[in-house]
Order: structure tokens, then sequence, then C-alpha cells
């Protein structure tokens, strides 16, 4: 009999407010949809950074005849100086296990070589132009200032090179793009909030008689209260599916389907980060729903 009475309240207070209810499901599905995006960013750019900071590696190019750094007196590098420098290396705390690798003139003119074999540059350039170098793998890539600092400007260094230069502004747009669409899920989260509390509101204004009457028959707050929930989490609900199929299906096509298969280099998110933001969206989508609606009804709830 009791449930009867619920599922018939939520019956009418759903044709009373259909285009109210409407609207929240609309705000939770594009607010939901804007967060799960910015989740799966925020695990994009995790997933870059850890795929191309393990790769990077600090390269010490030394001095020729020809180079103009400030470590450079217009002559090829010493053994001696190359001792030092590679010395000052492997003391660096920074420096990984058997994580330096010299690469000679032959060497590098042959990766150049190889790099440019179908442009006529090639024939151009000879091998005593090449500069000699070492290639520095760090145990943290985060800390990378330590070892520029202690190498660059010694004797016979021309110059120091860090892919985190070249990478850096990137994942700082890249963040940007994450902070802005967190802020605006955030915006669009708080409407769905207000949105909720305002169709509560004024479905317990509109049905506020039958409210008192069941207080002075003894119903309890939570089975006068449990209608205006189900509302609310039936409405919740509904814009979550909606904005986790949104999100799957984005994924699928933007990034299975496009992303993956135009830039391998790159790791992308997957159905298991997918996943684990959906039932973030879900989680949160209900809490919009239970916290506004336990909130509006407590005012209709005194006699």
């Amino acid at each position: 009999m009791r449930l009867n009475y619920i599922l018939s309240d939520l019956g009418i207070g759903l044709k009373r407010n259909l285009s109210m209810t409407i609207a929240v499901v609309v705000t939770i599905w594009v607010s939901l949809s804007l967060f799960g995006s910015a989740l799966l960013a925020r695990e994009q750019v995790d997933l870059m950074k850890g795929n191309w900071y393990d790769k990077i590696q600090i390269s010490i190019f030394m001095c020729t005849k020809d180079s103009g750094g400030r470590g450079c007196t217009g002559a090829e590098v010493t053994t001696e100086q190359k001792n030092r420098i590679k010395q000052v290396i492997e003391a660096s705390p920074d420096t990984a296990p058997e994580g330096v690798f010299g690469e000679s003139k032959k060497e590098a003119f042959e990766q150049f070589k190889k790099l440019y074999k179908d442009s006529p540059i090639v024939s151009t350039v000879t091998e005593d132009q090449m500069q000699e170098s070492y290639r520095v793998k760090l145990k943290d890539p985060q800390r990378y200032q330590n070892l520029v600092s202690a190498v660059a400007g010694l004797p016979g260094v021309d110059t120091v090179q860090d892919l985190r230069q070249y990478l850096d502004p990137l994942f700082k747009a890249l963040n940007g793009l994450q902070v802005g669409a967190l802020v605006a899920a955030a915006l669009l989260l708080v409407a769905a909030l207000m949105q909720i509390s305002n169709t509560i509101r004024l479905a317990a204004y509109a049905r506020r008689r039958e409210i008192g009457i069941m207080r002075l028959v003894g119903a309890s707050n939570f089975y006068i209260q449990l209608p205006f929930l189900l509302e609310a989490v039936l409405a919740a609900l509904i814009g979550a599916v909606l904005a986790c199929g949104t999100l799957w299906v984005g994924v699928y096509f933007v990034v299975m389907q496009r992303a993956q298969e135009t830039f391998r280099v790159w790791q992308w998110v997957g159905a298991a980060e997918t996943f684990q933001a959906t039932l973030i969206m879900v989680v949160v989508g209900l809490v919009l729903a239970v916290v506004p609606t336990f909130l509006t009804t407590r005012k209709y709830l005194k006699v």
C-alpha cells in the first residue's frame, strides 16, 4: 500500500513538473558530459607526460672550431675537457645508473644521413662539422635543471638541450584547457544543483497541504521526502546515463577511431579510464539529486 502511494505520488510529481524535470535532465546531461570530458583530459595529460618524460634525455653537445657557446674558445673540445664533463655528469645524483652515452662525430654523421637521406642538404655537410655529444638519462626527468646548470658553461660544452623545453609549453597549454573544462563543468554542476533545488521546492510547495496532513497523522520525515527524492534521483540517473553514453561515444569515435590511428606515438585514454570516469559521473549525479532534495524539503516537514 505504501509502495503504491509512493509510486503514485512520484508519477503525479513528474506530470506536474514535466518541463522542469526535462530541464533538470538536460542540465545534468550537459554538465556531467563536460565534467567527464575534463576527467579524461586530466588522465590524457598524465599519460602523455608519463610517456614522454620517461624518454627524456639531456643532450650535451661539445665544441667544434665553429661553435659559439660560452664554453667554447674557437677550438675543438679536448680529451681532458671531455673527461671532465663526463666526470661531472656521472657525479650528479640525478644521473641514472649507466645513463651516460657518448656519440662520436662519425655516429652523429651517420644518424644525420639517416634523418635527411632524401634531402640535398646531406651533400653539403661533412663529418668534421658534426658535434660530439653526451646523452644523459635521468633518474627523475622532472629534476633536469640541476644537471643542466652543472654542465652548462663548462669548458668544451657548446650547448645543452632538453626536450622538456619543447614539451612543457605543450603540457601547459593542455593543463590550461583541462582547468578551463573543469571550471566550466563546475559552473554547470552548480547550475544543475540549483535547477534540482528549484524543481523540488516548487513540487514541495504545491503539495504543502498534503505534507502537513501526513505529518499530523504521524508519517515519518523520510516517508514524506521519499517521493521527492525518487523524482530527483530519477532525473539525475537519466541525465547521468545520457552523459555516460555521450562520453563513451565521444571516446570511441574521437579517440579510438581517429586519434589512436593518426597519432600512434601517443598513449591514449581507453576503456578503463572511461569506465572510471563514468562511475565518478554517476556518483556526482546522485549527490546532485540527494543533497538538495533533503535540504529543500526540510522546511516543509514542520507543521
